[in-house]
């Protein structure tokens, strides 16, 4: 941990030293809710958010919040382990291999032409049948196996191992847009209606967990999780796929089958109660337990195993996090400069344009200083270096 904030409510536990105004007034604003328990955990990665800031973990008492999951429910990390070394794969047959995951995977905006089975999608409990999820579910099941925009990718990688590895970043699509909206609109209606003492321009309604608005809010949640799981296994077989076709090889198999969310809250039993954990942008990182934190398309991943840090609510970070906004991105970094970085490197890489500058190298925070930020919260397992990215 860096440094400890007090408030008069309760205290602010970072793992980085600066953090911008905005996302700190965010964090302010979190320390005050009258249901917040113990402390608010920020992560090495942390920037301004939506209400939240993403690299931020909240525990509630008896209240979830939207805002505090975010739009992109259960958002995560896939990675996957060739039995082929990686020194051994040519830049010409990691074109070929992106070549072909475009042509398998649907990215930004694309989906495929027809739907999913049923059998391929999540379990429809009865307590959706009415919900968003349902409503949307034609569209979610021609977006199942598709990868989205925005830091979403695709990253071919070599290990620390010296394994070529595979790793996909993608969640639930439009579907967990639409329930985070509807349910946010809820909370405010709800708040409104019952005189929340949290003020409306905090961006952080919230619902009771007992009620019935927060119950379908979790079980539609919980689905839109289930649903980017899917999503990311699905792209991943198709990786699989394009890889074995290049190389000729045999089979692939999954290093522990890892595949974690960043965006979501569930019960968890912290300091003698259970309380309900929010990470918005932050991984679950208990002792032992194995997760991934991926940098940018031009720096090092990570696969990583928990310490159980109780301070953290036993979280890390999801990532290397945003040293600056997209729209100051596109204005301010250098377009050549940006992809000499990588061609230095090597990296089959996606920056071509200056609408491409949001999610280059220098968008991001330095990954290595993420990573030392947080030496309380995880050991590193397996450093992972890019070798091409596929991105919408």
């Amino acid at each position: 941990m860096k440094q400890v904030i007090n408030t008069k409510t309760i205290p602010i536990k970072m793992w980085l030293d600066t953090l911008e105004q905005g996302a700190i007034a965010q964090v302010h604003n979190l320390a005050q809710l009258p249901f917040a328990f113990k402390h608010i955990a920020i992560m090495p990665d942390a920037h301004c958010g939506y209400g939240m800031p993403i690299g931020g973990v909240l525990a509630t008492v008896d209240q979830i919040i939207p805002n505090a999951v975010g739009v992109d429910i259960g958002c995560g990390m896939r990675a996957l382990r060739f039995p082929v070394e990686a020194e051994h794969v040519t830049r010409d047959q990691l074109k070929s291999i992106c070549g072909r995951i475009r042509r398998m995977v649907p990215v930004g905006f694309k989906k495929h032409s027809t739907r999913a089975h049923h059998t391929h999608m999540p379990n429809q409990d009865r307590n959706v049948l009415g919900g968003i999820c349902m409503q949307e579910y034609s569209n979610a099941a021609k977006s199942l196996g598709t990868l989205g925009g925005g830091n979403h990718f695709i990253e071919l990688q070599r290990g620390s191992d010296g394994f070529l590895w595979a790793m996909v970043h993608s969640g639930s699509r439009n579907l967990g847009t639409k329930v985070a909206k509807y349910y946010n609109e809820v909370a405010k209606a709800s708040n409104e209606h019952w005189g929340s003492a949290v003020p409306k321009h905090h961006e952080l309604a919230h619902l009771p967990i007992k009620s019935k608005q927060g119950r379908d809010y979790i079980t539609e949640m919980n689905y839109c999780i289930e649903f980017a799981k899917l999503n990311r296994e699905d792209m991943m077989s198709r990786v699989s796929s394009a890889v074995i076709l290049e190389l000729g090889i045999e089979e692939a198999w999954e290093f522990k089958h890892i595949d974690i969310a960043h965006n979501y809250a569930r019960v968890e039993h912290h300091f003698g109660e259970n309380v309900i954990v929010h990470r918005k942008g932050a991984t679950s990182a208990r002792n032992g337990e194995i997760g991934i934190i991926p940098g940018s398309q031009g720096t090092s991943s990570y696969i990583v195993k928990g310490k159980g840090n109780l301070e953290s609510f036993m979280s890390c970070s999801h990532g290397a996090g945003r040293s600056m906004s997209r729209s100051y991105a596109k204005k301010n970094l250098n377009l050549e400069h940006e992809k000499l970085l990588l061609d230095q490197q090597g990296i089959v890489h996606s920056v071509r344009t200056e609408s491409d500058l949001d999610e280059a190298v220098g968008s991001y925070k330095d990954i290595h200083e993420v990573m030392a930020n947080q030496t309380d919260l995880v050991d590193i397992v397996t450093e992972l270096q890019p070798l091409a990215v596929v991105k919408g």
